[in-house]
């Protein structure tokens, strides 16, 4: 049978990350959803911009991909400015925390829009 024992043997890799706790996870949620009521116009244009592209024949599939990629650029420069204003009161080592942070955030809730 068993040896009896009812704890790990060892730490479990990785466990660190997985309960760390996002520091910023609420003010960033606020800032989203401002961004988004803000900028619907910009994130629906997208949105439409990638339709057309879908729906384009293969002659104007190229121009249409060009305007949807420059939507993406415009709404992904806008997220920047955003998490930029926010994290220039920051010390450094708090702000590279949050950009982290927003990034991740602004991932899982506009995946089409990826930060640099």
């Amino acid at each position: 049978m068993g040896r009896g024992r009812r704890a790990a043997s060892g730490a479990v890799p990785g466990a660190r990350l997985i309960f760390r706790r996002a520091r910023f996870g609420e003010l960033i949620a606020r800032q989203l959803d401002l961004f988004e009521r803000e900028h619907a116009h910009e994130l629906e244009r997208a949105a439409e911009l990638l339709t057309a592209y879908d729906a384009a024949d293969r002659d104007e599939a190229e121009e249409r991909y060009g305007d949807y990629a420059d939507a993406v650029d415009e709404v992904v420069d806008l997220l920047e400015e955003m998490r930029d204003a926010y994290a220039a009161a920051l010390g450094e080592a708090e702000a590279e925390r949050y950009e982290d942070e927003f990034a991740r955030a602004a991932r899982r809730r506009f995946p089409r829009f990826p930060l640099g």
